[in-house]
């Protein structure tokens, strides 16, 4: 397949905005939880353009509008109650993802003596099996995209699997987005697939970067181009100053 190069008018940071954005598509009136730069712009696009029933929050105890301004009280035993009964889409991020979408936040290495200590478990597992939760990863590499993660912290398909129904039953991983394309798991045995390249990435970057076999179509689409109006909302409304190059610079 043929790799275009990336148009003048489009970073790569406003491709993964768009392909984080497409997350919240048809979700309805949720509670979006981005984290990252890049996930809470495409968040606030979503909410602007076509989901606008989201609900948006300063990430402390406030719902907020559009121009940030609070519109309702979150308290964190409410925001409790939005995840357990699935009202809440999270993006997260990654410290390593495995072909199943297993997630570690928590520890590099043997958890006993780890070489690296990162977040901790936190609210992976809870978010995991009660509402859909999607994964952001600004640095796609063989260290992140693991053939097997060191900890569990969210849970992945085998994982819920394993667990029974009680970890299945409201378990959703829709997708990943990366500084190099978007992942589903739409794959009989619900490991990872390459849904979509960015403009101007090649299968062999992904495959290259990737630590373990990636499920893929022959012909792999490339990631939808933002419209105009959107381009003008990204540069324009929600994120004038170009904070997106901070997490994905320009290539």
């Amino acid at each position: 397949m043929s790799t275009p190069t990336p148009t003048d008018t489009v970073s790569r940071a406003e491709y993964c905005v768009i392909a984080c954005a497409e997350a919240w598509r048809d979700n309805g009136e949720v509670l979006a939880s981005p984290m990252g730069l890049i996930p809470g712009i495409g968040a606030r696009l979503a909410k602007r353009t076509f989901a606008p029933d989201l609900l948006l929050t300063d990430g402390e105890a406030m719902i907020v509008g559009l121009d940030g301004t609070p519109e309702g009280w979150l308290p964190y035993r409410h925001h409790l109650t939005m995840v357990t009964g699935g009202r809440r889409h999270v993006m997260m991020g990654a410290g390593q993802l495995d072909r199943f979408g297993n997630q570690n936040i928590s520890c590099i290495g043997d958890w006993e003596r780890p070489a690296r200590q990162l977040l901790g478990v936190r609210g992976a597992p809870a978010n995991t099996v009660n509402n859909p939760t999607s994964y952001w990863v600004p640095k796609h590499s063989t260290r992140v995209f693991v053939e097997k993660v060191d900890m569990i912290c969210g849970v992945g398909h085998d994982s819920a699997e394993a667990a029974g129904p009680s970890a299945t039953r409201y378990h959703r991983l829709p997708r990943v987005v990366s500084d190099l394309g978007v992942f589903d798991f739409e794959t009989p045995d619900r490991s990872m697939r390459l849904a979509s390249l960015h403009p101007g990435v090649s299968v062999a970057q992904v495959r290259e970067a990737t630590g373990f076999a990636l499920a893929m179509a022959d012909d792999v689409p490339y990631t939808r181009e933002p419209t105009a109006e959107e381009l003008r909302l990204i540069r324009e409304v929600v994120d004038p100053q170009n904070t997106r190059d901070r997490e994905v610079k320009p290539v």
